[in-house]
């Protein structure tokens, strides 16, 4: 599914990952931890192409192919999803059309046919229930207005409308109460399969105490410096990082 080999990125001349090595295969669930600064969210963003972050050297290859050489509309439609840890804003655009605009363009590259006004309201609708997200909600302008709880609500609707392969999770459990963590958590477990990896990248345990990862991974100074199952989590909330 995801090997990463040797990755070094930098962003304004400061490096952040130092030959990074990660290999995750089809159906497994992956968390990243570690302190602020440590480099974590370098991974997601470098993943879904953010342009501020420049790859120096090493290599990527998501289900074989050589993911530097995808733009990151490219790498969304072939299957990767990030779900933002602070979604922006797109005003003017209506929610619902937003969410079918990007969902007809990746059946569209899956040579689907495109899905009717009247069929994706009904799944709009189905989906929505699931994170008790109110209809209301999509005649407004995308996350203008939003909480950050709605943000991140509607940022796992998208996850669930796309069902992509590979979901990266980028800080999701930050600005959530406890319920919408339950109701999140929820919603992801719903979409794990043996086709579908995830990678959770968190600075806490709360998450991982609803997504139980298969690999826990350490990050400091933008290396895995340790490496383990879901009880290396549980270790780190009581002993922290140092």
């Amino acid at each position: 599914m995801l090997d990463i080999n040797k990755l070094n990125v930098s962003i304004e001349d400061s490096k952040i990952l130092n030959d990074l090595n990660l290999s995750i295969k089809k159906g497994e669930v992956h968390a990243i931890m570690g302190p602020n600064g440590s480099g974590k969210s370098t991974i997601a963003h470098t993943l879904a192409g953010n342009p501020n972050y420049q790859v120096e050297s090493g290599s990527i290859k998501f289900n074989e192919k050589n993911l530097l050489d995808m733009e990151p509309t490219e790498r969304s439609l072939d299957g990767l999803f990030l779900a933002f840890q602070y979604p922006v804003e797109i005003p003017g655009v209506t929610n619902s059309s937003y969410l079918r605009q990007i969902l007809n363009s990746h059946l569209k590259h899956q040579e689907k046919d495109p899905i009717d006004a009247a069929a994706f309201l009904k799944l709009l609708k189905e989906k929505s229930e699931l994170l008790k997200i109110p209809m209301e909600m999509h005649s407004r302008f995308v996350n203008t207005g939003f909480s950050g709880g709605e943000k991140k609500k509607n940022e796992v609707l998208q996850m669930k409308l796309l069902e992509p392969k590979l979901i990266i999770m980028d800080e999701t459990d930050s600005g959530l109460d406890v319920d919408a963590l339950k109701i999140t958590a929820d919603a992801v477990n719903e979409m794990k399969s043996t086709n579908r990896s995830l990678i959770i990248v968190t600075h806490y345990l709360r998450l991982l105490e609803y997504i139980e990862p298969d690999y826990v991974h350490i990050f400091q100074n933008g290396q895995i410096i340790e490496s383990g199952d879901s009880s290396l989590a549980s270790r780190i909330d009581k002993e922290g990082y140092e």
